[in-house]
């Protein structure tokens, strides 16, 4: 009789510390979605904790409670909005009947991504760039790369797969490619250069077929 009160008195108390993390974690989400825009707006160099509370609707000491520092935050908010983003093709990917309804799918989510997330991305390759020198961001950065990877994989096998085909090179070389490819339009896009969208799409119109 003791044992099983004891047991049950151990599910409850694991049961409470698992609604406790779960509500952490949430309050995190929620922190790091407030904090995005400014993140996205001044990077990581230019951004304390207290200047993004300024610009939200917390306060600094909440900021603190629920991240170790401004990495950890920053960590959480890229982290979160790239989770996001790896799914962003997937209806497109798995709804597409041909070739050519995979392409016209995958270039207009393609568009909307730079044109209405210009200042995330730019936060992304802010990380990426800051991993070099920073210890602190390598696994954060090189697990959110790997799932981003993954994500141009979904898309190009689905594209060679439509067509009989399979994909010319590897995975890694090819989010090379198509990460080259975005990187250089957003720089265009956040120049106010109005080809930046046209010419990135067009290139992809173009590489696509020839490796897939």
């Amino acid at each position: 009789m003791a044992q099983q009160v004891a047991s049950a008195r151990k599910r409850v108390l694991d049961a409470t510390e698992a609604l406790k993390e779960e509500k952490f974690n949430a309050r995190r989400l929620e922190l790091a979605e407030a904090a995005l825009e400014t993140l996205g707006e001044l990077g990581y160099a230019r951004t304390s904790l207290r200047e993004i509370a300024q610009n939200s609707a917390f306060t600094h000491g909440v900021f603190h409670y629920y991240f170790r520092d401004k990495t950890d935050l920053i960590c959480c908010c890229v982290s979160h909005y790239k989770a996001k983003c790896v799914t962003r093709y997937d209806q497109v990917t798995a709804g597409a009947q041909s070739r050519e309804e995979l392409m016209e799918g995958f270039l207009a989510k393609l568009a909307e991504t730079l044109r209405k997330e210009a200042r995330m991305h730019r936060l992304w390759y802010d990380l990426r760039a800051q991993a070099l020198f920073e210890d602190a961001f390598r696994k954060d950065v090189v697990e959110i790369d790997k799932s981003l990877e993954n994500m141009v994989w979904r898309i190009a096998s689905r594209y060679a797969e439509l067509g009989g085909k399979r994909p010319a090179v590897s995975a890694g070389v090819l989010y090379a490619l198509f990460d080259g490819l975005f990187q250089n339009a957003l720089l265009k896009f956040l120049s106010k250069d109005d080809g930046a969208i046209p010419e990135l799409l067009e290139e992809v119109r173009r590489l696509l077929p020839t490796i897939c």
